[in-house]
Formats: structure tokens, C-alpha cells, sequence
């Protein structure tokens, strides 16, 4: 747990009250989750706009302090101005740090440079999956997934029973029987 974010609960909404908000600075938000009805708050857009571009920010469980009430929540969804660089809307969920949530965590490929499939046979490597949705407890979300290439020989291709999973992690797609392909060693154009 790392970040505090300061909200207020907002009790306008609608277009026009959502302009004024992003006037001021602040970005219109909600908080649902936990057996409590949907909170509508506002947030400080400079705040969420840099921490959104760190990858980290997305699988924390951050600390959510609204009119001084403290809750553990995670970024679930957020949307961007189509060309200004401005978020115009974030939602959070409110987490129970001892049950299990589902969550897309990065996915990032090492190695694939020196691995037998490019260095002997000249292959490309193709990333067909840039998160790999898991289950477990919110206190233990890793940042992202690795995924060493060293051993990728030519025309290979790796799933998601490939990538080490965190303990206590449980896969999604594996839990439903799908063993969905993240990586391949392409041939040499």
C-alpha cells in the first residue's frame, strides 16, 4: 500500500457539473464496491493524471481518503479526453484486503534477444498478450508478470501455464480450462 489520495464527495452531477469540476482542477470520480452504495467524489486531476502513467498506480491497492474517511481501493476503469492529455472520469472499487479480487496484471517479456529462436534462427518474437488476468488477495498484486525467453527456440509458442504465477495466485483463463497463447517465436520474414 503506498499512495493516500485525497477525494470530497460531490453531491452535483451531470455534464454540466462535471465541466466545472475539470475547470477547477479536479476530475469527477466514483467508489463502489463492498457492499456500500456508489460514492460519487472528486479527485485532483494533476494527482491522477501523472500517477496513471506509472504501471504500478494500476494494480496497487491505494488508500482512498474521502472527507477523512480512509478506504483500500483499486483503479478499475478511467477515460481520457479524446486529444487533450485530461483524464475526464476514474472509478475505484473498494477492496477487503483479505478476499480474493480479479485483476489484470502486466505481462513483460525478457530475454527474447537472446534467446535460440532470434539468435540462431532469426526469428521475431510477437507479445500476443499484455496482461494476464489473475484472482487472489489484494495486499499481494505484483506490479507485472515476467516471462523469461532465454529457452524460445524458432516457431515456439508460449502460454499462459508458462508464465510464473505469484503463490496464491490463481489464473483466470487456466481456472476455465483456456490455456490462451502470450507468446510465439515467429518466422524470419
Amino acid at each position: 500500500m503506498s499512495e493516500v489520495i485525497k477525494a470530497s464527495s460531490r453531491d452535483v452531477h451531470g455534464t454540466g457539473a462535471s465541466r466545472r469540476l475539470r475547470r477547477e482542477g479536479n476530475i469527477p470520480a466514483v467508489v463502489y464496491g463492498e457492499n456500500q452504495e456508489a460514492l460519487s467524489i472528486s479527485v485532483e486531476h494533476k494527482t491522477i493524471f501523472y500517477a496513471l502513467q506509472k504501471e504500478k498506480f494500476h494494480t496497487s491497492v491505494l488508500k482512498l481518503d474521502v472527507d477523512g474517511k480512509q478506504m483500500d481501493v483499486l483503479v478499475r476503469d478511467f477515460q481520457m479526453h479524446p486529444f487533450k492529455p485530461q483524464v475526464q472520469h476514474i472509478d475505484f472499487q473498494v477492496v477487503d484486503l483479505n478476499k480474493p479480487v480479479r485483476v489484470k496484471v502486466p505481462l513483460h517479456l525478457v530475454n527474447g534477444e537472446i534467446s535460440p529462436a532470434v539468435k540462431l534462427h532469426g526469428a521475431r518474437v510477437a507479445q500476443l498478450a499484455t496482461s494476464v488476468e489473475l484472482l487472489m488477495k489484494p495486499a499481494e498484486i505484483p506490479e507485472y508478470l515476467e516471462l523469461d525467453l532465454k529457452d524460445l527456440v524458432g516457431g515456439q509458442i508460449l502460454h499462459i501455464s508458462d508464465v510464473p504465477l505469484p503463490e496464491g495466485a490463481i489464473s483466470t483463463s487456466l481456472r476455465r480450462g483456456l490455456n490462451t497463447a502470450v507468446a510465439a517465436a515467429g518466422k524470419k520474414r
